[in-house]
């Protein structure tokens, strides 16, 4: 029976940063051959991602045959460092709570169009949303799912009135729900009215983010470990959490809604060197792998028991220059400099080779707003010693690089990535040290704006341009007149732009981008935002990857995907 609506107060801290409205059709990205997406920005502020996997060969059993029935042995580089997805902006901690938890929309396997999850209808006008769910739903803990989980999950995400607040939450929970909930309504148990605070055209699309799942309001309210344990309604629930072994075993949920997974289990293991991660899927020791470069592609390429499958990124890898930590930074003169001093097309074509290409600016090809008309910064020295010298940084300077040291899809060799950087920036007098760290250590050190300049990437977590040009440069603060940066410590401050970057004129041009409803005119705005980060320059854009994974013969019904998933519950094993 339908009970008194139940309402939601907005958080009176949170940001109104423009919003749009009906979400535009966005470019279906059909995936090629099979797969599975990580979903999860991997920002390095993480929407990202975490490991505690060293990079060695080490990292599990060896015992992979799981606990009988049909198990799907799923490689990766990295371990997850938690199971809340409250917790992260990780892609690897995502690739396993995609398993266990789902949100009210999906992505289609393989494509960017939305589908039916939690929601069966949904509609959105203006600043106001309306959802209806879906009846018959049990969580893993046996409860049932209802309206009041969804409020409970955003309230423990935003809402820091709610007595389960969760206080170290993700810098997700501000752009993906709390910067555009004004107040959440439930009229009946399977019934949501969400009032936006504007209009805001990406919404929709930031229901079916990794980071927007429904949690048990049990599990929440209760006593349960979010970091340890999943209580969702997916088509796997967890089994073991093997940290000391870096692996992660699922089984498939008796009580799941839908036609539920094609396998008994998954098992999620970690092999840190991609050389030994191809080697075991070809020895048929895994079924599945991500994370690969040229190299372990080869491997794959003669083998007669996998193969290789690819589908066109959403993503993007960059070096982020730290303007509130160093001041050289602040002049758009040495971040140009920077940009003509680095050999990115070497990068891309010998140690990225045939996995990507250059990038230019921060909206991927595949999205609409990518302006065609700007082209990758020229390796160009004596370019950027002038720019050095006109900015009085001619005798150069010194820095350090962070970066990681297990492979990411849009940076699959970073220590190579690094060492280039390193030796092209010597050729200019600019002294750098590289820091290369374990992933969470990493991205622990880089959300506290430690860093000089770092080595990052993102993966789209909703297919649209807001994705890229505000969660990652857009400071979501108010910043200082006349000023193009803004302190880290500030109150509020985006951790995800990890440039700490604060450019007015592009901030604008995002702003009503988020408010506007017509996709061309949407577009039109984001290709201007996009020139402007190219020209004032606050990465070196590096590249776009495509999604590439190793899959075994046996392997059937898998879609690589660029975007949600991986779908493993559709994956048939012969």
């Amino acid at each position: 029976m339908p009970r008194e609506a139940e309402q939601v107060p907005r958080r009176s801290f949170l940001k109104v940063a423009g919003a749009t409205a009906a979400t535009a059709s966005i470019t279906s990205l059909a995936g090629c051959g099979g797969g599975g997406g990580d979903s999860g920005g991997d920002s390095d502020g993480d929407s990202g991602d975490d490991t505690g996997d060293s990079g060695d060969d080490t990292g599990d059993s060896g015992d992979d045959s799981g606990g009988g029935g049909t198990s799907l042995r799923y490689g990766r580089g990295a371990h997850s460092s938690t199971l809340d997805p409250q917790n992260t902006t990780s892609g690897e901690v995502a690739k396993v709570t995609n398993q266990a938890y789902e949100g009210l929309i999906a992505f289609q396997p393989g494509e960017a169009a939305l589908t039916e999850s939690l929601a069966t209808d949904w509609s959105l006008d203006g600043d106001s949303v309306t959802l209806t769910l879906r009846e018959d739903v049990t969580f893993h803990d046996g409860s049932d799912f209802t309206a009041d989980d969804f409020i409970a999950t955003y309230r423990r995400f935003v809402d820091d009135d709610y007595e389960y607040h969760f206080e170290d939450s993700s810098v997700y929970g501000p752009f993906t729900l709390g910067n555009w909930i004004d107040e959440v309504e439930a009229p009946g148990d399977y019934e949501l009215s969400i009032s936006l605070t504007q209009t805001y055209a990406p919404f929709l699309r930031n229901l079916a983010m990794f980071a927007a799942v429904v949690i048990s309001q049990e599990a929440i309210e209760g006593d349960t470990n979010l970091d340890d344990e999943m209580v969702g309604t997916g088509p796997f629930q967890l089994e073991t959490l093997d940290d000391a072994n870096n692996r992660i075993q699922l089984t498939a949920y008796d009580d799941y809604w839908g036609e539920g997974a094609n396998v008994d289990e998954v098992l999620f293991l970690t092999r840190g060197q991609n050389s030994t991660r191809a080697q075991a899927l070809v020895e048929e020791e895994l079924d599945i792998i991500d994370g690969l470069d040229p190299d372990s592609m080869q491997i794959i390429e003669g083998s007669d028991t996998a193969e290789n499958r690819t589908a066109t990124g959403i993503n993007i890898g960059y070096m982020a220059f730290n303007l509130s930590r160093v001041e050289a930074f602040r002049d758009r003169r040495v971040r140009q400099a920077i940009s003509h001093a680095i050999d990115t097309a070497t990068i891309v074509e010998e140690i990225y080779s045939g996995i990507a290409t250059q990038a230019d600016q921060p909206i991927p090809p595949a999205l609409f707003g990518h302006n065609d008309d700007i082209s990758p910064y020229e390796y160009d020295p004596e370019q950027a010693q002038s720019l050095l010298e006109e900015a009085g940084y001619g005798d150069g300077f010194s820095f350090t690089l962070t970066t990681f040291q297990n492979p990411r899809g849009y940076n699959p060799a970073p220590l190579p990535t690094a060492e280039t950087i390193r030796s092209n920036l010597a050729d200019v007098g600019i002294e750098m040290e590289i820091d290369d760290r374990q992933f969470s250590d990493y991205l622990t050190y880089t959300s506290e704006g430690r860093h000089d300049a770092t080595l990052a990437g993102w993966y789209t977590d909703n297919a649209d341009p807001d994705n890229f040009c505000y969660v990652l440069l857009h400071p979501q603060v108010e910043v200082p007149e006349g000023q193009d940066w803004v302190s880290w410590d500030t109150e509020g401050f985006n951790t995800s732009n990890n440039a700490a970057w604060a450019n007015s004129e592009y901030m604008s041009l995002v702003e009503e981008a988020q408010r506007t409803t017509n996709q061309d005119d949407r577009a039109d705005l984001y290709s201007q935002a996009a020139q402007i980060a190219h020209d004032e320059a606050p990465w070196v854009f590096i590249d776009y990857a495509d999604e590439v994974r190793g899959v075994r013969n046996a392997v059937s019904n898998y879609t690589v995907a660029a975007i949600g998933g991986p779908f493993l519950e559709q994956v048939e094993l012969e």
